[in-house]
């Protein structure tokens, strides 16, 4: 199986025998559910879609909070109905990990884009401004793209080479080596390297 969904629980560490410590991010994998078998045939291209966080009055045509699909071959891909666990993975795997980003609101320059400040004393007006953000008379305008303030954070983000450090099967969690995007309790989705 190519993958699996998860949630962040939060951060702790590990130390080696040899003194080392390694910082973890902890991600709740409970079994996941085979939801839609896709064939090339019906539905184009073959694809795998996991349910994740079941309702806890499921309907006939709602399940599961969180559905999310993985392309897969055919002749390998799992049963309608079959649980996903934390068996697929293995200790020291590199795997591919998506979530989003925590949201931080309208920012300014100096956070968002790491701009600096202008002279904090003696009547100065320019603190935390953007400064000039124009061209000459020719455009006349602001050109696209220009650094200024806006949203920042709440992103999709993939950290393409993360290792795994610790895996508990009973408990069904998996520790990630440093941190992965994400608040706490938050939707993780974790995909192998193929």
């Amino acid at each position: 199986m190519p993958g699996i969904l998860g949630t962040k629980i939060g951060m702790t560490r590990i130390i080696q025998d040899d003194g080392r410590v390694i910082p973890l991010t902890v991600v709740k994998c409970e079994p996941n559910e085979v939801v839609q078998v896709k064939t090339a045939g019906k539905d184009g291209y073959p694809a795998v879609v996991l349910g994740f966080n079941q309702y806890k009055n499921p309907t006939k045509n709602k399940k599961f909070h969180n559905l999310r699909e993985f392309r897969w071959e055919e002749d390998e891909a799992p049963k309608k109905g079959e649980q996903i666990k934390v068996d697929i993975f293995e200790e020291e795997e590199v795997v591919k990990v998506t979530g989003v980003s925590k949201g931080k609101g309208t920012q300014g320059t100096i956070k968002r884009h790491n701009f600096s400040c202008g002279p904090m004393s003696h009547g100065s007006h320019h603190k935390r401004e953007p400064g000039s953000i124009g061209a000459c008379a020719k455009p006349g305008r602001v050109h696209k793209g220009k650094k200024m303030a806006g949203r920042m954070g709440n992103d999709t983000v993939t950290i393409k080479r993360a290792i795994i450090a610790y895996l508990n099967q009973e408990e069904n969690l998996i520790g990630i080596k440093g941190p992965i995007p994400g608040a706490k309790n938050s939707l993780v989705i974790i995909r192998k390297l193929i």
